[in-house]
């Protein structure tokens, strides 16, 4: 599963990366959790196809909704069923979308022991969890504001991840983020490519226990507290 991320990369290199249109004031972020804003990626049909970047709520509100209490339990989505379960199906066909990150926590070991793990490339580079968005609004009162909101994608943990977890965010790069970007891919094609990202790309440091808490989000999250694990 993916329960927190991080994102510190400037807003001018994620731009250059993921090619979307403004020029965003992105401050860093080192403690994403669900219920907060984040920056998504989305691909627009019209003009030219091009991509945008705004903050979407973590944990997916469908539309069809009674209220926004659900997106709590919504803010990851299994990439076996995505097709079959009502809260996903029709975002799949219609509203994907790029999750921004350049690292993401996990957990090993059992209940208060548990030792958090920051994961990140081995070139450090940014990269883009697959993601489904919705448009959520409130039919009980129309003055209300509409919430877009987003799940992220996951997948079987690969070999270096599944020591700490049986699952994993799909991490997409190259034509296989271009094609899930793109709304006029078929929905087979696209779920064709959310396999894990192998083993040899990653790595992950364990971390001080203060990222446990939501309500801290500062750049020491991040510092190493023992030895990294690769594989390969």
């Amino acid at each position: 599963m993916c329960g927190r991320y991080k994102l510190a990369t400037p807003a001018e290199v994620l731009r250059d990366v993921f090619g979307f249109v403004e020029r965003p004031n992105l401050p860093a972020r080192y403690n994403v959790a669900p219920t907060q804003d984040a920056p998504v990626v989305r691909q627009r049909r019209q003009p030219a196809g091009e991509r945008t970047v705004q903050n979407l709520r973590w944990g997916l509100v469908p539309s069809w909704a009674k209220n926004a209490k659900i997106g709590a339990s919504l803010m990851n989505a299994r990439a076996e069923s995505l097709a079959s379960r009502p809260a996903f199906a029709k975002a799949l066909r219609q509203r994907r979308c790029a999750v921004l990150a350049d690292g993401f926590y996990d957990w090993s070991g059992d209940g208060t022991d548990r030792q958090p793990h920051l994961v990140t490339r081995r070139d450090n580079a940014p990269f883009a969890f697959a993601g489904l968005w919705d448009r959520w609004i409130d039919r009980r009162d129309a003055a209300t504001t509409p919430i877009d909101s987003f799940t992220i994608v996951t997948t079987a943990a690969n070999d270096l991840l599944r020591p700490l977890h049986p699952r994993m965010p799909v991490i997409l790069a190259g034509a296989d983020l271009d094609a899930w970007l793109d709304p006029a891919s078929e929905p087979a094609r696209v779920t064709a490519a959310l396999a894990g990202v192998p083993a040899v790309a990653l790595r992950y440091v364990p971390v001080a226990k203060r990222v446990n808490s939501a309500r801290i989000d500062e750049a020491n999250l991040t510092e190493p507290i023992g030895p990294e694990t690769v594989v390969g």
